[in-house]
């Protein structure tokens, strides 16, 4: 993702950002090259060299925001509605085991508000919104740790199989018997 959390830039970032624009802005005015406009603001030549395009084709008011790209589907009364339809948990929604994974959340968000989201959509509408992926870290409670260490000593190496090769080899790439 380019920026942090998935969800685009904050109102005061996008301000400042756009103050770092203006300043290059007034370097275009007083004819400083490039370069130097980019050294003092620390930022790439490249980035100065677009703004420098945008300001010759609209001047300063083309590098003003343009406001966040998109706008989200779910408002933040629908966002809070969707959590707690998946605090209900996955059962409540007919499922039979207790895992929220993406193709479901989808289908909650389609079934509560009849919007249609892809998978990598309803994964950023989240992590937008502070959620994060979760594997459980879990164990059966049957398992029998010292079995599977007993296992891995004894059984495993033989499954494996031995590394070397059978008959004996030749440290050089060609065959020992070419010309």
């Amino acid at each position: 993702m380019r920026y942090p959390q998935g969800g685009g830039l904050t109102a005061e970032r996008q301000q400042f950002r756009e103050e770092f624009r203006l300043k290059a802005a007034e370097g275009f005015a007083r004819g400083e090259a490039s370069s130097v406009i980019a050294k003092d603001l620390r930022v790439s030549v490249r980035s100065v060299q677009r703004w420098r395009q945008m300001w010759d084709e609209g001047g300063p008011r083309a590098l003003r925001s343009q406001g966040p790209a998109s706008l989200p589907r779910l408002s933040e009364k629908q966002f809070a509605q969707l959590e707690a339809e998946l605090a209900k948990g996955p059962a409540a929604h007919g499922w039979e085991d207790q895992r929220w994974v993406l193709s479901r959340v989808k289908t909650v968000i389609g079934r509560r508000f009849h919007l249609t989201y892809t998978i990598q959509g309803v994964r950023k509408l989240l992590v937008r919104n502070g959620w994060s992926c979760q594997v459980p870290a879990r164990r059966a409670i049957e398992r029998d740790d010292e079995a599977v260490a007993g296992w891995v000593k004894e059984v495993w190496p033989c499954a494996e199989g031995s590394r070397r090769p059978v008959e004996p080899g030749s440290s050089l790439r060609t065959k020992p018997d070419s010309p």
